[in-house]
């Protein structure tokens, strides 16, 4: 029996996955932290940073470009995410 495979069918499914992962690329941390200067954004805490989805991931955020993550502190991140249903 034989089975076909759509190639580039194949290939879509593999480039949305990459687009769609929840990791931020470290490119993309070194640009966020240039670009935030190391300091959460909101209240300029230089400690206890995350890198936050601006968008989150689970409403369609992406990862893979510096416009969708910022630098929060522990605490901004976490009352963010306590507003966010």
């Amino acid at each position: 029996e034989e089975v076909e495979i759509d190639i580039e069918e194949n290939k879509l499914k593999e480039n949305k996955l990459k687009v769609r992962s929840r990791i931020i690329p470290t490119n993309v941390k070194k640009e966020v932290w240039a670009r935030d200067k190391g300091k959460c954004v909101i209240c300029e805490a230089n400690d206890e940073l995350h890198f936050d989805h601006d968008l989150p991931y689970s409403k369609g955020g992406a990862s893979i470009t510096a416009d969708n993550v910022r630098i929060l502190c522990a605490r901004h991140n976490l009352e963010k995410s306590a507003k966010i249903e």
